[in-house]
């Protein structure tokens, strides 16, 4: 009896911390609106909008490169599909609905999570500020460029049949790129002082 009580509390402490957290980050968020007074609408509206972009200018180049700035339009509209997700919608319907309202033009048009209804975000108060989802791109674009960059390293190794940079013949790891992620900073007033 006394394990299932521990168990008990220490899942109650989690949901409590859980839930710290989250106004912590919601009071940050407010924070940030405030201060900025730039809003961008909500329900994965600005995520729908960049992919469209993304997807028409993927047009215009060719090869490789279309194909990855098709992966990062697809990689953007994860943010809606979530949101489906967690409302208990079907994403791919809600996906179809959301990029139908941009392609008619209506770029504030998001996903109201209660209804499951496309509306227009910015009309019904529904933001989040833009220093946020700018960190989040920029974040999310970061990693992933340095993903491609130790890819590219991995392969250049693969090609001259060995490490890059390994003159010597010793084993050991190859010289190159410093440590850090630069500019992957917080959230800009998510959760913390400022």
């Amino acid at each position: 009896h006394v394990d299932r009580r521990v168990d008990l509390q220490l899942a109650a402490f989690h949901v409590v911390d859980q839930r710290e957290r989250a106004v912590d980050d919601s009071i940050g968020v407010v924070r940030t609106t405030l201060v900025d007074g730039k809003v961008l609408p909500g329900g994965g509206a600005p995520e729908t909008e960049l992919a469209l972009q993304l997807r028409q200018f993927a047009d215009s180049v060719g090869g490789r490169e279309q194909l990855a700035v098709e992966a990062f339009a697809d990689a953007l509209e994860v943010i809606p599909r979530t949101l489906a997700e967690n409302a208990g919608l079907d994403p791919i319907d809600s996906l179809v609905d959301l990029r139908a309202s941009h392609d008619a033009g209506n770029f504030t048009t998001g996903l109201d999570a209660y209804t499951g209804d496309i509306i227009d975000m910015q009309e019904d108060g529904v933001v989040e500020p833009l220093r946020v989802k700018t960190q989040a791109v920029e974040s999310a674009t970061e990693a992933a460029t340095m993903i491609l960059r130790i890819d590219d390293v991995i392969a250049a190794g693969d090609l001259a049949g060995g490490q890059v940079g390994d003159d010597d013949g010793d084993d050991g790891p190859a010289g190159g790129m410093g440590g850090g992620m630069g500019g992957m900073g917080g959230m800009g007033g998510m959760g913390g002082a400022m």
